[in-house]
């Protein structure tokens, strides 16, 4: 399974702004920044992997449903295959 385009293009936006927000947090730990601070950005920082990663799962869904409606070339994902994948998030 591919991600689609417009799907990619979406979560390489979230990666890269959880990149450089990840990288915030490592300045704020060598900084001395207050713990409050830093746990705030971590949030952030993990919220935004976790939608990317969604959006990859949504995409997977679509392209697995749509493969199965179309008789598609390559096999769906089977409920426990894509259970496992989301579950991999939680």
């Amino acid at each position: 399974m591919k991600v689609e385009e417009e799907a990619s293009a979406a979560v390489l936006n979230r990666l890269r702004r959880a990149q450089g927000q990840l990288a915030g947090v490592i300045s704020m730990i060598e900084a001395g920044r207050d713990c409050k601070d830093v746990v705030t950005q971590l949030a952030a920082v993990s919220r935004a992997l976790d939608r990317a990663g969604f959006k990859i799962l949504a995409s997977g869904m679509r392209q697995c449903l749509v493969a199965e409606a179309d008789g598609g070339e390559a096999p769906p994902m089977s409920e426990e295959e894509l259970e496992k994948m989301f579950l991999t998030l939680a």
